[in-house]
């Protein structure tokens, strides 16, 4: 059985990977304006990139239909088409790759019974969150194929957090397998701090959900300056711009930058109370040592921030910065299952 559970925990930890490579990547090719080249989503035959010189000109064609040529990409050549094509097309046989490792393994485990009966529920869900994503992929696609040059922020959101639910599911159960599942009862030592993992959690979260309206709305390039925005600590009209009032927490592009700028502190703060709670309670080494990586994680994070804004956006750097946001996600997820499992010294 504990062999089982060494075989199951390695495959969702490659699984993990696989899923945190397709959101950097996507984030590539968001930043890289390719995301709209493919303007068919075809599940199956999609597997192909166009064959020959005449079946290139029809996908062109059809993307010269689209309003992201007529008021972005006027005139780019069919050889500029084919760059932003093939990026899309690396990031959907990504997907398709990625469910893959997922998939045939989890068929092969269950024919051979090394999945308890119990527990086949939280594998199929996450199948069907992979189902579910690649809908979500296409769903956002479509809301740039209409009548805008880019895909609805909501929708862009949306699918970044379905892809941190399926790297939470798949890391936690990795975790379980690996460590042993969490406890039900907490110690009254760590009742504080576990209080602390879950608003980390959140907050996080709330954090990485203003990243993707930020991304959606191109919000990162409206300032280029730190602190001070437009030449004010606190830009005039953050609530008042939009009726009602709190449109202007999801729609208006200096409020979404403004909130995203601001709320990486709070994340540091809760990150630093929870690493100095952690340091007065007698926890084991892997809680104290994931308490440091968080706190260190985060203020790296905020660095970074500050580069993709004082040097516009930067492409490797925002990248960086992408890349750093999920590992901070996945190390208070970390510490959260390992609070739940209770581990004082002594």
């Amino acid at each position: 059985m504990r062999q089982n559970s060494k075989i199951l925990s390695i495959w969702l930890f490659t699984v993990c990977f696989f899923v945190a490579v397709m959101v950097i990547f996507g984030g590539y090719v968001r930043l890289t304006r390719s995301g709209l080249s493919m303007v068919e989503w075809h599940v199956v035959t999609g597997i192909f990139p166009p064959l020959g010189q005449e079946a290139w000109q029809t996908e062109f064609v059809k993307y010269q239909q689209t309003p992201e040529y007529q008021k972005v990409n006027a005139g780019m050549s069919l050889e500029g088409y084919q760059a932003i094509y093939y990026r899309e097309y690396i990031h959907r046989l990504l997907g398709r790759l990625t469910g893959l490792v997922y998939v045939a393994p989890l068929f092969i485990f269950l024919i051979a019974g090394m999945i308890p009966g119990r527990k086949k529920k939280i594998y199929l869900l996450i199948g069907l969150l992979f189902a579910a994503q690649g809908f979500m992929g296409w769903y956002m696609v479509q809301s740039g194929l209409i009548d805008r040059p880019s895909v609805s922020h909501y929708r862009l959101t949306a699918h970044l957090l379905l892809a941190l639910l399926l790297l939470a599911l798949c890391f936690w159960t990795a975790l379980t397998n690996a460590l042993g599942p969490p406890a039900t009862k907490q110690a009254a030592s760590t009742s504080t701090l576990f209080k602390l993992s879950v608003g980390l959690i959140v907050i996080v979260i709330i954090q990485i959900s203003y990243g993707g309206l930020v991304a959606g709305l191109k919000a990162g390039y409206i300032s280029d300056t730190f602190p001070l925005i437009f030449g004010y600590l606190i830009p005039p009209g953050l609530l008042s711009l939009l009726e009602p009032w709190y449109r202007n927490l999801i729609d208006n592009m200096v409020t979404i930058h403004f909130v995203h700028r601001w709320l990486a502190f709070g994340v540091l703060l809760l990150a630093g109370i929870l690493y100095y709670r952690a340091r007065k309670c007698p926890l084991t080494r892997n809680i104290q040592m994931g308490a440091v990586a968080e706190m260190s994680l985060v203020g790296v994070q905020i660095l970074l921030g500050l580069g993709v804004i004082i040097w516009h956006v930067p492409i490797s750097l925002a990248l960086i910065h992408q890349a750093v946001a999920i590992m901070i996600f996945v190390v208070a997820l970390f510490i959260h299952h390992r609070l739940r499992g209770n581990n004082p010294i002594g």
